[in-house]
């Protein structure tokens, strides 16, 4: 009998199917991720971003913990640094995330965030096109937190600092993401650098812990968090890449802004001027046409041959 996710055996309509499922569930891994931010930003001037992380961390932990079986022999420096390196950078950009989130609200902290993956994808370019949505992008950022934004005398310089480092980790995360994924097999390096994070924040979450802060509902709300920016979205990632192309995840990922700035209107009461709107749409539309527009180059029969098997 034939095997009927072999693609030279599908049909257009099973393809197509496949195709808008996948695509949908991107789309709801983007809602749920920044609608656990914008939870996130409920519960961290409660509690604290180091505790909303270290619990983001540790629910992330018990989702991929049991599919870890490590052997002795494979614990080495020189196998499992990249894994290290991702925990460390998992750490400073969830914190400096959060804490951004926190001082510039959601909407604008997640728009500049953006700018670390967008690097990436034109880091490599030689396209006018590309150094186009560059500028555009980089445009929508100063109007974002330039004069015409709503409140431009409120906007925190040290937030923007910390949006821009997260931006900058996020870049290093996908980066570093690839080389483990690379380098070790299934969720291992996934696992370790959940460990590495959640090592790190422990601490700090520990000293900034207030237990007369805590009743069920910072409690639910902290679970939720860890469940919809982390479990949730982590545990769909090998779904959703089976269904769709990499240039159209990574297009669905580039209205992530657009996302946040609604689930901050919702959830977190955050306002947005016209000019700041304005801003949201050039950083997302500099993305999506940047990404939209690159060439696949060509696959060879190994790669097309592997695309066949998953």
């Amino acid at each position: 009998m034939p095997h009927e996710n072999h693609p030279t055996e599908m049909t257009e309509a099973t393809l197509k199917r496949r195709r808008f499922t996948g695509a949908a569930t991107q789309l709801g891994t983007e809602v749920s991720i920044n609608f656990g931010s914008s939870l996130a930003g409920l519960v961290i001037p409660v509690v604290g971003s180091f505790v909303v992380v270290a619990v983001r961390q540790f629910v992330m932990l018990v989702a991929v913990l049991p599919f870890y079986r490590p052997k002795r022999a494979e614990l080495t420096w020189s196998r499992l640094w990249p894994a290290i390196a991702l925990g460390v950078v998992l750490a400073v950009m969830n914190v400096a995330f959060y804490e951004a989130v926190h001082l510039l609200g959601l909407g604008i902290a997640a728009t500049i965030e953006f700018l670390g993956p967008l690097a990436i994808a034109l880091a490599t370019s030689r396209r006018w096109l590309d150094g186009v949505c560059a500028a555009a992008a980089g445009l929508g950022v100063v109007l974002l937190i330039g004069p015409g934004s709503s409140d431009a005398a409120a906007i925190d310089p040290w937030g923007v600092a910390l949006a821009l480092t997260a931006a900058a980790t996020w870049a290093l995360y996908i980066l570093l993401t690839r080389r483990v994924a690379v380098g070790l097999p299934g969720l291992e390096g996934l696992t370790v650098a959940s460990i590495v994070s959640l090592a790190l924040l422990v601490p700090f979450a520990v000293a900034t812990f207030d237990a007369s802060a805590f009743d069920w509902t910072v409690v639910l709300l902290l679970l939720g968090v860890g469940v919809l920016s982390s479990a949730l979205p982590y545990s769909l990632d090998t779904f959703i890449l089976r269904r769709i192309t990499p240039r159209l995840y990574a297009i669905i990922t580039s209205f992530g802004p657009v996302i946040a700035a609604i689930f901050g209107w919702l959830v977190l009461a955050e306002t947005f001027s016209l000019v700041e709107v304005i801003a949201i749409a050039i950083v997302c539309g500099a993305a999506g046409t940047a990404i939209a527009t690159q060439r696949d180059r060509p696959k060879s029969d190994l790669e097309q041959t592997a695309e066949g098997i998953v």
